[in-house]
């Protein structure tokens, strides 16, 4: 059988074919391969539920791959202006996903049209595969790619020899948790013995000890806590939910532990539960985390970690919220909400604060306001909000800066460039 050489299409011509093909399906299609790196079959099963922008990546089923702002803002777009199918590539015809071959087809005119008569899907693919390999470690390519370490290094070794990525990952500094990748995690295990070891760590700040050695008798779902041996802890709304369904799917019989192995229904014990909850990390691609690092010994680590957890679940947090949740004065919260400003582990915008991605920071709003007016002419008060990523209330007072500033124009419901500014 031969073997597929690598034609590796010209980045020139690939940026002029991106903006020749806007909110089209070729330009979907070229974008999904050579942006993120997705095969024929992936992008034919895309949907729109695999599209993460909160978190910038598309979550296929075998791996999570980042999408670069270019790729996200295409996508968002295509989403609001889209039909409502369900799959990014949506078939009018058949009401369904788009074939493969028909996405084949799509590329390979596209290509040719451009002069890129040697290039074909696949080859999008390898590109960036390249470029990855370029910037990242075999491992980390592995993960986002879902191809092996070995047969990365077989197929495109020869291509990085002058420049071969590192043999391991490069490690996080200690300490460091990436909060998004850990948020998948979360969400993915959820209610099994790994996710619910997690979320008492992450949020609650629970020993590996305390988790195995926990028994419902110490569990109060009605009032919100778990008594433990020196402290009694607040149970966040999230745990709380996955506690009650831990509960309800308790079997007559059940050992009272809230831990249980799933088959012998016995209680987990730390060598048992250490495995569980690494191997949970490294599917979700935290190889260099450990559950230990996830606890919060200090009372000041253990709020912020219950801010933090209360943001992933809200979207957002005031410092009204923060005085219920810790039970302090105004000044205090503040106090509180300022150190993760300066840590810049929380976003500020107006009244309410974010986790740093979810939002545009305020040092960027206008750059990307003016940026959206160059290439749509208008827009209102929800499309700029949409934009931001941010309340529809929220977006007034900028927009009024910006207007008070001499930046932007208002006619009636509408927003311009000024004449001066464009």
């Amino acid at each position: 059988m031969r073997k597929h050489t690598i034609n590796r299409p010209d980045r020139e011509t690939m940026t002029r074919l991106l903006a020749e093909h806007q909110m089209d399906p070729a330009g979907t299609v070229l974008r999904l391969s050579w942006l993120a790196g997705l095969s024929r079959e992936e992008i034919a099963g895309l949907t729109w539920a695999q599209v993460s922008f909160q978190d910038a990546q598309l979550d296929l089923p075998d791996r999570s791959v980042p999408m670069e702002e270019e790729l996200a803002s295409y996508l968002r777009r295509l989403r609001e202006e889209g039909s409502g199918g369900a799959w990014v590539l949506f078939s009018e015809r058949t009401a369904g996903p788009m074939q493969p071959e028909s996405i084949s087809r799509l590329a390979r005119q596209a290509l040719d049209a451009a002069g890129q008569k040697q290039v074909r899907l696949m080859d999008l693919r390898h590109d960036w595969v390249l470029r990855q390999l370029e910037r990242w470690d075999w491992a980390t390519v592995a993960r986002v790619s879902g191809v092996e370490v070995p047969a990365l290094q077989a197929r495109y070794g020869p291509l990085v020899a002058a420049h071969p990525p590192e043999a391991r990952p490069r490690r996080e500094s200690a300490g460091q948790v990436d909060e998004f990748k850990l948020w998948k995690v979360l969400q993915a295990e959820r209610s099994t013995p790994a996710g619910l070891a997690l979320w008492l760590t992450w949020q609650m700040g629970l020993s590996a000890r305390e988790i195995v050695d926990l028994t419902w008798d110490r569990v109060s779902l009605e009032e919100g806590t778990i008594r433990l041996a020196d402290r009694t802890v607040p149970v966040t709304n999230t745990v709380g939910r996955i506690l009650e369904e831990a509960r309800a799917a308790r079997l007559p019989g059940d050992d009272p532990h809230v831990l249980l192995t799933a088959q012998a229904r016995s209680p987990l014990d730390l060598p048992r539960l250490s495995r569980l909850t690494r191997a949970a990390l490294i599917r979700g691609g935290l190889e260099d985390v450990q559950l230990r690092q996830l606890r919060k010994n200090e009372r000041r680590e253990g709020e912020e970690a219950l801010l933090l957890g209360q943001v992933m679940e809200d979207g957002c947090i005031s410092r009204g919220t923060v005085c219920r949740l810790l039970g302090v004065s105004k000044t205090a919260a503040h106090a509180r909400l300022n150190r993760l400003l300066e840590q810049k582990k929380l976003v500020r915008i107006g009244t309410k604060y974010y986790l740093p991605g979810t939002v545009v920071p305020p040092e960027e709003h206008s750059t990307v306001i003016r940026e959206y007016l160059t290439r749509e002419g208008f827009a209102y008060r929800k499309d700029i909000a949409q934009l931001l990523h941010i309340d529809s209330r929220q977006c007034a007072p900028i927009l009024q800066r910006l207007v008070a500033e001499g930046e932007l124009e208002q006619r009636r419901q509408k927003y311009y460039l000024h004449a001066s500014s464009e």
